[in-house]
């Protein structure tokens, strides 16, 4: 995070499109989840020429409500993260402790490994950027344009607790031409939940966009 930066997506998009140029790379394809689909979707709509394909993993900003305050429980997940980092790498050793972390984040919890429970602990314990992201994200949603010539992708799970499908999945907001998807069994990361089925439709994106 550099500070004095906006925080919101749109900002962020056109910074990650700025960096993107600085290091060469002038056409791309994207996936992104959370708050990264959303600065996806802002970067496929500010510059749709360089964007060859998207996927959408959970993505935040599809709402017809935007948040007027911080989500309570993403709130709750950064203070554990930061308040137990000391602690982590003995107490994740315990399914208690793994419970309390990720049930509310993925119907299956219990399959994760260890070290993505600590990898996971530890970048939410370390990320500065997390509440001025937050912030940037409040009163706003996703309403730009993307052409069709940007084939979009839209993945969420059937169990996502962090963006709902009854505020946080609004397909009106969407691009008109994605393609939207749900994976059964799976929560706010269906890359962790479904990791075949999400690279199976990061390439079929691809392969409609090369």
């Amino acid at each position: 995070m550099i500070k004095g930066r906006p925080m919101d997506p749109h900002s962020l998009a056109l910074n990650v499109l700025e960096e993107m140029s600085l290091q060469g790379y002038e056409s791309f394809h994207l996936v992104g989840n959370s708050l990264g689909g959303w600065v996806a979707l802002e970067m496929a709509s500010a510059a749709p020429e360089r964007v060859r394909s998207l996927v959408g993993l959970a993505p935040a900003g599809l709402w017809l409500n935007p948040y007027n305050a911080r989500y309570p429980g993403t709130a709750i997940a950064r203070f554990l993260a930061r308040y137990t980092a000391k602690i982590a790498p003995t107490a994740l050793h315990f399914e208690a402790a793994r419970k309390l972390g990720f049930s509310d984040v993925s119907p299956r919890w219990r399959e994760f490994s260890y070290e993505t429970c600590l990898d996971a602990t530890m970048a939410m314990a370390g990320a500065e950027g997390y509440y001025p992201a937050w912030d940037g994200m409040l009163m706003k949603r996703f309403d730009s344009f993307i052409p069709p010539s940007v084939p979009v992708t839209i993945v969420f799970g059937d169990t996502d607790r962090t963006l709902p499908a009854t505020t946080c999945q609004e397909r009106s907001v969407a691009p008109d031409h994605a393609k939207w998807i749900i994976f059964a069994d799976t929560g706010h990361a269906p890359m962790w939940d479904s990791p075949i089925d999400v690279v199976d439709e990061i390439k079929k994106s691809v392969a409609l966009g090369s």
